[in-house]
């Protein structure tokens, strides 16, 4: 309980309205409503840009039990459109929490809703799809059908182009500690603080650079690999990153992908790309190699996903391939892996600070496809 009876509502496009009360910013807010699994992490949920421009509901009933802490942060925002809880911490209680998670919510003007009843909300979400919603509190709040006509004017996360929004706005360097083995070219598609940090860890020096960058601007650095991080939006959309993956297959550069990354080079191979139904956000997806049949358990957020079947082989201008992995839960692509130019992706998130770690050996694998190269 938050002792604060103010009223808040959240609004879905197809005219169902959960009623609450206030937890973070006071105001409005519009955004894609979807359901998030995980039991923790929501700090680093918060702060991927892949969350940009979604109303991210938590199915786990108490959030905010350990505060907000200067670390754990994943970029240098929140980039959820709003937040939506059932029971929020009354005192936050960690070591290394700073400040409490609504106060980190109202300072960054986050407009959130809690003491809604979060499992019936994800049922429908299940039901009927992820689907635009509002978040209206304060002065904000109208008439029933005046919040479902303004939630009805938002744009769809289909056909939306967003990772340009959360992209870095200038290159930047985050060097290896210690001897450099390799040299890394990151294509920031919405690209996650632990990600720079884990490739460090094995001798790389990460060069992160705008979505807009070109293929000479690529070149310069003299990349040893490619790294294409994850990122929020329609992957259709993003005809630059798509090409500028083309090119760079075509030369033969070890090449990582990641989330919109795996979206992007499946693109890239003539793979065609869908939105779900409601997506997969939690850390604990299971996901299956074709190749060893192993599982893992794993952390993921993706509303849109690459067509085909699990281990399907396929002739791309860049020679065979194949879908590598596959969620068994239902059947949805996880993974893609070429036979003839040194490229992998993977649909789910080895760089989960939160956990789970089961998929962290990827990062090794790309270690390895270089040293192959080299």
């Amino acid at each position: 309980m938050t002792g604060n009876r103010e009223p808040a509502a959240l609004v879905l496009e197809d005219g169902r309205i959960f009623r609450g009360v206030p937890y973070g910013a006071r105001g409005r807010t519009l955004g894609e409503a979807v359901f998030c699994t995980g039991m923790t992490g929501y700090q680093e949920t918060l702060t991927d840009p892949s969350y940009h421009r979604q109303i991210v509901v938590q199915t786990a009933p108490q959030i905010g039990n350990t505060g907000w802490n200067d670390e754990d942060d994943e970029s240098a925002r929140i980039w959820v459109s709003g937040y939506v809880v059932r029971d929020p911490a009354r005192t936050p209680s960690n070591w290394r929490s700073r400040r409490s998670l609504d106060s980190e919510l109202t300072a960054q003007e986050i407009v959130g809703i809690a003491e809604i009843d979060t499992r019936t909300l994800t049922r429908h979400l299940r039901e009927h799809g992820a689907m635009r919603a509002g978040v209206f509190s304060g002065d904000a709040l109208r008439e029933d059908d005046e919040m479902v006509a303004e939630v009805l004017a938002s744009p769809s996360m289909k056909g939306a182009r967003l990772a340009g929004e959360v992209t870095t706005k200038a290159p930047y360097v985050v060097p290896a500690p210690g001897e450099r083995r390799f040299r890394v070219a990151a294509l920031d598609l919405g690209i996650k603080s632990n990600t720079p940090r884990l490739m460090n860890e094995r001798g790389i020096e990460v060069h992160v650079l705008p979505l807009t960058s070109t293929l000479d601007e690529l070149l310069a650095i003299e990349p040893d690999g490619v790294f294409l991080s994850n990122g929020p939006g329609d992957p259709a959309t993003e005809d630059h990153a798509t090409e500028l993956t083309k090119a760079v297959l075509g030369r033969r550069i070890p090449t990582f992908g990641i989330c919109f990354g795996n979206q992007i080079l499946g693109r890239a191979l003539g793979l065609g790309t869908y939105k779900m139904r409601y997506g997969h956000r939690g850390i604990n997806i299971p996901v299956i190699d074709v190749a060893t049949g192993a599982v893992a358990i794993t952390a993921q957020n993706h509303g849109f996903a690459l067509e085909g079947e699990p281990g399907q082989r396929f002739d791309s201008p860049f020679g065979s391939a194949q879908i590598s992995h596959y969620c068994p839960n239902d059947d949805t692509v996880e993974g893609v892996r070429c036979s003839d130019v040194p490229a992998f992706s993977v649909q789910y998130h080895p760089e989960a600070a939160a956990g789970p770690h089961d998929a962290a050996p990827l990062f090794d694998e790309f270690v390895s496809l270089m040293e192959k190269a080299k």
